[in-house]
Formats: C-alpha cells, structure tokens, sequence
C-alpha cells in the first residue's frame, strides 16, 4: 500500500477467482465494489482470473509473467482497498485465484484493508471466508475486514444477485470495514521485514 493522495479516490481493486464468465462470484464482488462507490469517492477496478489465465496460468516466476498479469500484480500491490471473492472449489478458493497472489510480493500489503466474499453451492461452504480467505492474506500481514460476504446459489436467481439478507450483509460489511480502511489508508505502512 504506497502512501495516499487526501484528494484521490479511493483506490479499489476488486479480483474475482472464479474460473468463468459470467459468473456469479463477479457478480457478488461488483456489488460490494459498488457499495464502496456509493459511500466514498472511489475508484475501481477488477480483475477475473478467468480473463488472466492465459496470460499466467503457465508462469512459474514473475518474469514470466504477461503485460496483463503484470498490470494486475500492479494493481494489487498499490490498492487502497483490495476486495477478493472466490467461489468454493473443493473446499477451498480457487487454484488460479491462489496462483495470482503466489506472485504477489510478500511485503506488498502490509496493512492493506481486505474485504473478503466468497460463493458456493449452499451454505455450509461459509467457512471458507475463516478457514481459507483470511489465513492467506494473515500472511501478507494485510487488514482482513472483520465482516465477509457470502453467497449461496439459492441467493442468486440466473447471474443475478436477488438475496435481501447478502445485499443487507454487504452493506454491514462495507459500514463496518470503510472507517477501518480509511484510517489504515491515512496512516504510511512500512513493511515488516523478518530478521530470521
């Protein structure tokens, strides 16, 4: 996270790691994304795997990287707010959404905000937002968001997101996590660099 402008938006970086499109996990990022828009001025981009996957699925170091992946790692690392959703495969997030942030620099987002959301076949694949999601940017050290987002298929009717009770929780996550994100935002971040 690079130190921010006072009179810049803020800068929202969505990734989706759903392995398709449309899909229904990009639906429920956008509409959290959207959220964001709606309360601070802000602006957004986001990036689907599904779109990268060419471009990166192959690499196995950064400079092997394409011009679009490259740009996305950009984007990621100088986020004021990062919000990431995965739909649940095999009990986890995606194995591409994972491989984007193995080249994500390891001291990158230190203290970046993250909102985190996920989607699944039915509700008991909730978890993931604790077991999975927040363990992996504990890593990076980022600022994990205390309120999640997810989303069972019940909750959408085709690709579009049609529950009372997803569109009310993004609202509380959003409430809840802009004041965190704006305060983390104004303060300068240095990375923590282990002497082990």
């Amino acid at each position: 996270m690079s130190a921010p402008d006072p009179a810049s938006p803020l800068r929202v970086v969505g990734v989706s790691g759903a392995l398709q499109a449309p899909s229904k996990t990009t639906v429920l990022l956008s509409a959290i994304v959207d959220a964001v828009a709606t309360r601070v001025p802000a602006s957004s981009r986001i990036i689907e795997v599904a779109e990268l996957g060419g471009s990166f699925a192959g690499a196995l170091t950064r400079e092997q990287l394409g011009a679009p992946a490259q740009q996305a790692l950009h984007d990621i690392e100088t986020a004021d707010l990062l919000v990431v959703a995965s739909p649940v495969y095999r009990a986890s997030f995606t194995g591409l959404f994972k491989h984007l942030f193995d080249f994500v620099d390891q001291y990158a987002l230190v203290g970046t905000p993250v909102l985190l959301a996920a989607t699944g076949g039915g509700d008991r694949h909730a978890l993931i937002l604790e077991h999975q999601l927040r363990p992996l940017f504990g890593f990076f050290q980022a600022l994990t968001l205390p309120v999640g987002v997810y989303a069972s298929a019940a909750d959408f009717d085709g690709y579009a997101l049609r529950s009372p009770e997803v569109h009310a929780r993004i609202v509380q996550a959003v409430d809840r996590g802009l004041p965190l994100a704006r305060k983390a935002v104004d303060q300068e971040v240095s990375p923590y660099v282990s002497t082990w």
